[in-house]
């Protein structure tokens, strides 16, 4: 379904697209892998992430001997598009179908681009998960609610961008992370962080303590699962300081989840606000600001005006 400017923050109630959502994630898993195994390895998994465009989420420009190419999730037209720099390309239909057959699809449209790719057949991040060349499970696409869980994206990578411009330090892009299914932005203080125990379900443990090698305030958007069945926005620190959970954040809807280790503001209530950009970014700066002083970063050396943008 084509969006429409009128409904900017549509509405993404967790059941009834659940299904859509379970095999949307992997497929981004899949296509994600693609750009994993094809990429130069870097800081944080940097190099595997996803990136929301005016259509969909795009892997960018992947390497692949002297050719580039690059797979695009097309929201709009309901298609997974390959395009490579020798000018030939292909895709596949969006619509329900097993992730078995999205899988064999994918690497068969790939080897006939002359782009043979091999990728790790097992899920990340996810629980009980089946090899996606043995997934007939999971075959929902539903494009409704597809096209609604992209233009929340649209909107989240516009917010999140607005408060990561406010930052001096290392940051990283705003960008799509298909283990957990969440969009995301992390700012890091310059320290180094404690070993992180890993524990992640079907993630290496040195995948994540090298994610987690240095302090980060990180925040961003999830659909939600368990133990958080709804859409929402999260804020969390590592290491996370003494007095965290209990800190004082805007607005009053946002509340800390002891079983994540974050702060959750519920997606409908920034949807339903008068101004769902300014409780966004109420939520996210005082959500760091909490992060930041109670970790006694240098918030002087790291922060910055916008104001320098209107001279330009």
């Amino acid at each position: 379904m084509t969006p429409t400017a009128s409904d900017p923050w549509p509405a993404l109630p967790f059941e009834a697209w659940r299904g859509t959502y379970a095999t949307l994630h992997l497929w981004t898993q899949i296509v994600g892998k693609v750009r994993l195994v094809q990429s130069p390895w870097i800081n944080h998994s940097w190099h595997a992430t996803l990136y929301v465009t005016a259509r969909g989420l795009t892997t960018g420009p992947i390497p692949h001997g002297h050719r580039v190419f690059q797979l695009d999730f097309d929201f709009i037209d309901h298609a997974l598009k390959v395009a490579a720099s020798d000018g030939r390309s292909g895709q596949i239909a969006l619509r329900p179908q097993t992730v078995a057959t999205f899988y064999a699809r994918l690497l068969a449209l790939l080897e006939r681009l002359d782009l043979p790719v091999s990728i790790r057949r097992m899920p990340n991040e996810i629980q009980d998960a089946i090899p996606f060349d043995e997934d007939e499970v999971h075959r929902s696409y539903d494009p409704e609610y597809a096209s609604r869980f992209w233009r929340i994206l649209v909107q989240a990578d516009r917010v999140l961008k607005i408060f990561r411009a406010s930052f001096n330090g290392k940051c990283s892009p705003v960008h799509y992370f298909w283990g957990a299914a969440d969009l995301a932005v992390t700012r890091f203080s310059g320290r180094r962080a404690p070993r992180h125990p890993g524990g992640i379900p079907n993630l290496p443990d040195w995948v994540t303590q090298e994610a987690y090698s240095e302090e980060v305030s990180s925040c961003g958007f999830w659909p939600g699962g368990e133990p958080v069945p709804h859409a929402a926005f999260y804020s969390y620190t590592y290491p996370e300081p003494p007095g965290f959970a209990a800190a004082s954040v805007q607005p009053s809807d946002a509340f800390y989840n002891h079983d994540l280790g974050e702060f959750i503001l519920p997606y409908d209530s920034v949807r339903e606000s008068e101004s769902p950009d300014d409780t966004l970014l109420r939520f996210l700066q005082s959500t760091y600001v909490a992060a930041a002083d109670l970790s006694e970063w240098d918030r002087r050396a790291l922060e910055r005006s916008l104001d320098a943008r209107s001279a330009v």
